[in-house]
């Protein structure tokens, strides 16, 4: 007899567009076209179903011209963040016993509404978070193949658990929901690590509270809406952007809060797993934190290296984004011997980048998220031009929009500033290595282990990256960014986090608890 999961189709990873074909180029001009319309719309917050209008407001800007107002949306007060934890554990007592079979078609449906509207969401994320439009299909691309594989994997999960048989009991294994959880997702990928965190918790039967960015605020509306719009029952998914120090603590610190999904920097997830430790009054459970944080990732390019193949690989790594991915590259370790061949062909190939609105699909580089971000990664521009040689860029790109040229200082020491902290834009430090034993010294240096990558030929070389380069996403003879839901696993070791593995298999155990049933016989 088949079961549920094995009647769906097997899960495949959503293609990602080009626009090179003229017919898809004409679909994101004219999504672009449509959402401009939208600009200056306001969102309300969504408790219990309910739409919600605050006189307090957050602006959402568009960062490649911020004086257009991508959209205006309600800022949660205190007492709003409380009633939202309320409505979500009142919601859970009935949403848990849904069957799994049910929530799994609300998920079903919006993959396929997000499929429909593909080029809105893609042109929102051009505008409020600055995306090419390449790197825009991605991350919604993202976001249909998390709503598919964490709806396969609840069915899976749902489905009886093998056991060994003891003789004179019936024995089972199920997994159930933990209960209310506050998602808390970043700007950079404010579709597809927004929706896969909310996805994977209601999917499983939990209730969640979406405390969204302030810099893609709007995006999550429009998943909110998305979500009820397929007909999820009122208080499963509520709604309450706001301020970190207005609205964050408490809903992290609320004794109803059973377990906090968090995506962002490491200085914040060490916060927010510190303020989830601490028990409250009339709290019944030790609060389960699932955290993604920051990288300091490292390409090693080894001696015997493809060079032409690892600067394509650096430079996509590192520029891709404007660099703004916690798997970014952010320090290529060269072996000595190829390292002025590397360090001058890399020059010539970041010569080549575009920079300008992402909205003109000829740009490769859009601006970074907002004025505090590019004066954060200035300053490490600065500092870095101290530390090493300014091989190429270096200065701001416009005086509209917060655009920076993409960067490499080379001759870099891998104890410096640059080689060391989470820039989080587009900066690359070079660092030379006397040999691979060095190279691969230099790449386990930080205090971060999320991607990293190597450049070999070398069979015995690889073997030994394997072993002991320490990171959670190990990549060869390619980018280290670019994660695939359901191939590549995504989480990482040491200050990068709690090793969640988004996409993968196990993600789902962390939005579970199991419980043994046995019955003598």
């Amino acid at each position: 007899m088949s079961t549920t999961a094995e009647r769906i189709a097997p899960f495949k990873n959503e293609p990602i567009k080009t626009y090179a074909e003229p017919a898809d180029a004409a679909k994101m001009e004219a999504a672009l076209t449509e959402v401009r319309k939208e600009f200056g719309r306001e969102y309300p917050l969504v408790i219990d179903g309910q739409h919600i209008a605050t006189q307090k407001k957050i602006a959402s800007r568009n960062p490649a011209d911020p004086a257009q107002i991508v959209g205006e949306v309600a800022s949660a007060s205190l007492e709003d963040a409380n009633r939202a934890i309320e409505v979500a554990n009142r919601s859970f007592q009935s949403w848990k016993n849904t069957p799994a079979a049910e929530r799994a078609a609300f998920l079903f449906k919006a993959a396929e509404l997000v499929r429909t509207r593909r080029e809105r969401y893609n042109a929102l994320l051009v505008f409020e978070v600055g995306k090419s439009w390449i790197e825009a299909d991605a991350d919604t691309a993202e976001a249909i193949d998390f709503l598919e594989f964490y709806t396969r994997e609840a069915l899976r999960y749902a489905e009886p658990q093998p056991l060994t048989p003891i003789a004179g009991e019936e024995n089972e294994l199920v997994y159930v929901p933990l209960g209310v959880g506050v998602v808390i997702p970043p700007w950079n990928f404010a579709f597809a690590i927004m929706a896969g965190m909310a996805a994977a918790a209601v999917v499983t039967g939990n209730t969640v509270v979406l405390k969204p960015s302030s810099d893609s605020a709007v995006l999550a509306a429009w998943f909110v809406d998305l979500m009820h719009e397929v007909g999820l029952p009122k208080g499963v998914l509520n709604f309450v952007p706001g301020s970190g120090s207005v609205i964050g603590d408490a809903l992290v610190a609320h004794p109803l809060t059973r377990f906090v999904a968090f995506t962002g920097s490491k200085e914040v997830g060490l916060h927010v797993n510190e303020l989830a430790a601490k028990p409250q009054k009339g709290q019944r459970w030790i609060k389960r934190v699932v955290a993604e944080m920051g990288g300091k990732d490292s390409i090693v390019v080894a001696a015997d290296a493809d060079v032409d193949s690892a600067v394509e690989g650096v430079a996509a790594s590192a520029f891709g984004f404007q660099g703004q991915k916690c798997s970014a590259c952010s320090r290529a370790i060269v072996d000595a011997s190829i390292y002025d061949e590397f360090v001058e062909k890399l020059k010539a190939r970041v010569a080549k980048i575009t920079v300008g609105d992402p909205a003109d699909k000829q740009n490769y580089m859009g601006p970074v998220i907002n004025e505090r971000a590019l004066q954060s990664i200035e300053k490490y521009i600065e500092t870095g031009t101290r530390e090493g040689r300014l091989v190429y860029g270096g200065k701001r790109v416009g005086d509209t929009g917060y655009f920076l040229e993409p960067t490499v200082i080379a001759d870099t020491a891998p104890d410096a500033t640059i080689a060391q902290e989470e820039i989080f834009g587009p900066v690359l430090a070079v660092i030379k290595a006397k040999d691979f034993d060095e190279a691969l010294a230099i790449a386990n240096n930080t205090e971060f282990g999320l991607t990293g990558a190597v450049y070999t030929k070398d069979e015995k070389k690889i073997a030994r990256a394997k072993d002991e380069f320490f990171v959670g996403n190990l990549y060869f003879n390619r980018k280290c960014t670019g994660a695939m839901v359901g191939g590549h696993p995504f989480g990482g070791f040491n200050m990068s986090g709690t090793d969640s593995k988004a996409g993968g298999s196990d993600y789902l155990l962390l939005f579970l608890q199991a419980k043994t049933v046995s019955r003598k016989t």
